[in-house]
């Protein structure tokens, strides 16, 4: 799948954990004779959340990008799995038990393959989702360019982006909870981590790289 039929798919035309579980349900009896008594079960609720006002800082390293985040209520560090890659990250939010994983490729003529990994493992969620809606990324001053995949349901990853200058970087990340998932009770995590990312794309300055030598 070409970066143009991605961009042209969809509606890119038109990328101390808290998880807040469910009350109990209460049930309650009413006043009479047995006959009389009733048990009426109250929908679930959840604990209201208070969300810290944000304070977003430069993150830049010795990698090939830089984006804004919540230096505040989030953390990056290197990702330290056996399969990492060198300028993969995890973006760490320890109040919320969630990381968006972040992974890094040099894009050289295989822009395509990455492009199709990414929809695969965005797909992949759809089994478990209720819906997949899109919203497009189109710095062209920048040369960002992408999409965000908002996961709806109980999907192991309920947000995932991906944005390339389309020559020389590709950046994919995902955002995952240390829990089971139950969409309803994350929602609201989930749209306050949302606007992180878009933060996070709408800062994203590539670095200069040497380019790739032909072997």
């Amino acid at each position: 799948m070409t970066l143009g039929k991605i961009f042209a798919s969809k509606n890119f035309l038109k990328l101390s954990c808290i998880i807040f579980p469910a009350l109990g349900t209460l049930v309650f009896y009413s006043c009479g004779s047995d006959a009389d008594d009733l048990q009426t079960p109250k929908p679930n609720a959840y604990f209201r959340i208070d969300f810290p006002e944000k304070k977003y800082t430069v993150f830049s390293d010795s990698c090939p990008y830089e984006f804004e985040y919540p230096s505040n209520c989030a953390m990056v560090v290197p990702d330290t799995d056996p399969n990492s890659e060198s300028c993969w990250k995890n973006i760490i939010y320890p109040r919320f038990g969630a990381e968006i994983n972040l992974s890094y490729k040099r894009v050289d003529h295989n822009l395509n393959k990455y492009l199709n990994d990414t929809w695969a493992l965005a797909t992949r969620h759809q089994i478990k989702a209720s819906g997949m809606p899109e919203t497009a990324i189109y710095r062209d001053s920048a040369k960002v360019y992408g999409l965000i995949f908002e996961i709806e349901g109980n999907a192991a990853s309920s947000l995932q982006f991906f944005v390339t200058d389309s020559t020389h970087h590709f950046l994919r990340g995902a955002l995952y909870f240390f829990a089971h998932p139950n969409y309803d009770s994350l929602t609201p995590v989930i749209n306050f981590i949302k606007k992180d990312v878009e933060k996070m794309v709408t800062t994203l300055k590539w670095k200069k790289i040497e380019p790739i030598r032909p072997k």
